[in-house]
């Protein structure tokens, strides 16, 4: 995979995820991805749907790009999380790093400005 191809990849990933397809964002990830956020982590296909629907009805999120450094198959990015938490608009910064296999997202850690997990939410 290119550096070219990593960011696009990564770039459609946060479209799909603005869009809250679900199975735009399970078809940029590898079968067997592992999703680490705070204390919360998941694998596969089954827990990553139940983990990015439950985001879409509870917080209603929205990522902004604000930089994005591909290195080969790996991709660093800086974000800023938008969120309406308890019907309170709210904005968090955030740094991902997305690793790539054959075209895929392999492997994602997200860390947030303070705490990688929302406040009032336990992640599970």
């Amino acid at each position: 995979m290119t550096v070219l191809d990593s960011r696009t990849l990564l770039e459609r990933h946060v479209a799909a995820f603005n869009d809250r397809d679900v199975l735009g964002l399970l078809g940029d990830l590898a079968e067997d991805a592992e999703w680490v956020t705070g204390k919360y982590s998941c694998r596969g296909h089954a827990e990553l749907r139940e983990l990015f629907e439950g985001a879409f009805d509870a917080v209603v999120p929205r990522l902004e790009v604000v930089r994005v450094v591909p290195a080969g198959d790996v991709v660093a990015a800086e974000l800023v999380e938008h969120m309406l938490l308890d019907g309170h608009p709210m904005s968090a910064a955030i740094a991902g790093f997305y690793a790539v296999r054959d075209g895929r997202i392999a492997k994602v850690k997200i860390y947030r400005e303070g705490s990688a997990d929302i406040p009032g939410h336990d992640g599970e």
